[in-house]
């Protein structure tokens, strides 16, 4: 079973395996609304914690995407380029955005389990 920690900001990071995949949560694409684009970082690019890493435009409004911890991109999910309504049906799951590298593991113990996520108060 691959392990999600979130963020106050509605991000998430999914492990499974050594990979970490990075994207918004259900509770953000359903506060956004229908999802028309996405614009996503570039694969090598490194952000610390707190940069805005890519943005997702909907028809209620536009939300930047913060780095959780500070990573890597290793990889963009390219297809949400002609489909970015994936995150709608599927937003933790084939709506991920970027599989990532986690540059300081420590960093991840800032994050909310999915309890503490369900808790908080959106």
């Amino acid at each position: 079973m691959s392990r999600i920690l979130y963020t106050k900001t509605h991000e998430y990071l999914r492990e499974e395996g050594s990979a970490w995949f990075l994207g918004i949560t259900d509770h953000a694409q359903e506060a956004l609304g229908d999802i028309t684009f996405v614009e996503l970082p570039e694969a090598g690019a490194e952000f610390s914690a707190g940069d805005e890493l890519a943005t997702v435009e909907s028809v209620k409004a536009v939300a930047g995407v913060m780095a959780p911890v500070s990573l890597r991109i290793i990889e963009v999910n390219s297809s949400l380029e002609d489909a970015p309504e994936v995150i709608n049906s599927d937003a933790q799951g084939s709506g991920w955005m970027a599989k990532v590298e986690v540059m300081d593991p420590a960093q991840l113990d800032s994050l909310m389990d999915q309890a503490a996520y369900d808790a908080m108060d959106k």
